[in-house]
């Protein structure tokens, strides 16, 4: 019998999950192209003229960024030019870039309110160019920012972060470090090779001792976890929830809806492609400004 979910929404199977990756891993740009193409209008009018409930509903997103640099030698690499244009497009276009935290609070609690048009920032596994090139700009910018980091990595890993460099963004006011698992496994992979009892141990550990270690190395409070590859199921939700964990995201392309299951918030991949025109059609702007010479639409 299938397990019971947060807010009774269905999850795709966890190879589904992960497909998505997979394909943004050799063709980011068309993909990030193709999501915006595929972006739902956000103005729903009905015959008669009035609004439905879904437009006079904030607009939300997430983002989800891996790394930094000057040029993109890599598919998962954004380039801080592409980074400030996205940034200066959300602030022209009316964004407010809010803590991840607080939309989580906002799907939690029906008498909360989010800004018209509400953003959030992510960055997965715990790339040194957080530090290197990122911080600098959010701390100019005073944006909040929400890293999801896997701990065998941190301090250990070459392109990795270290436990300081996370205290020390953690310092700024305006990073918060949660959960990427404890090694960023392939819950598909490691359930072939486990009996069910023993997959579950295994996955419980990936959660508890992420979390104990961030909790402990950094300070905080964890409570949400970014799905590797974005493969999750019922099962793994369930078993989140029983670690501490209120919510969780993936890497699905599309705004979130207020109807969401908690542990399976959908995000918007962004890759270098993804110019501040495609990211208004992601985010779901009917009009956006004419692209310039020679920039990609």
């Amino acid at each position: 019998m299938a397990r019971s979910l947060v807010n009774a929404r269905p999850i795709v199977p966890r190879a589904r999950r992960g497909l998505l990756l997979r394909i943004v891993s050799g063709f980011a740009w068309a993909l990030c192209l193709s999501l915006a193409a595929m972006a739902p209008d956000v103005l729903a009018v009905l015959p008669d003229g009035t609004v439905t409930a879904s437009q006079a509903a904030p607009m939300i997103g997430i983002l989800v960024y891996h790394r930094f640099a000057a040029s993109a030698d890599d598919s998962m690499t954004v380039r801080v030019v592409t980074f400030e244009a996205q940034l200066a497009f959300l602030r022209e276009h009316g964004y407010r870039i809010v803590p991840l935290a607080d939309i989580v609070a906002w799907l939690r609690d029906r008498s909360a309110t989010l800004p018209p048009k509400a953003v959030a920032v992510t960055v997965d596994d715990g790339h040194r160019s957080v530090y290197d090139v990122m911080m600098p700009i959010v701390v100019r910018e005073r944006i909040p920012v929400t890293l999801f980091v896997y701990p065998s990595a941190i301090s250990n890993a070459p392109y990795a972060l270290s436990w300081d460099q996370l205290r020390a963004l953690k310092a700024t006011g305006f990073f918060d470090v949660q959960s990427h698992t404890w090694w960023h496994p392939n819950f598909d992979v490691e359930e072939r090779r486990r009996s069910p009892d023993a997959f579950r141990r295994f996955a419980t550990t990936q959660f508890t001792h992420s979390r104990d270690l961030i909790e402990r190395e950094v300070g905080g409070h964890v409570d949400m976890i970014a799905w590797p590859f974005g493969i999750h199921d019922d099962e793994l939700v369930e078993l989140a929830q029983s670690a501490g964990y209120v919510a969780g995201v993936t890497i699905e392309g599309r705004r979130l809806r207020r109807s969401d299951a908690l542990l399976s918030l959908p995000r918007f991949l962004m890759v270098d492609g993804c110019t501040p025109r495609v990211l208004g059609r992601l985010l779901g702007e009917t009009e956006t400004r004419p692209p310039a010479d020679g920039e990609r639409q």
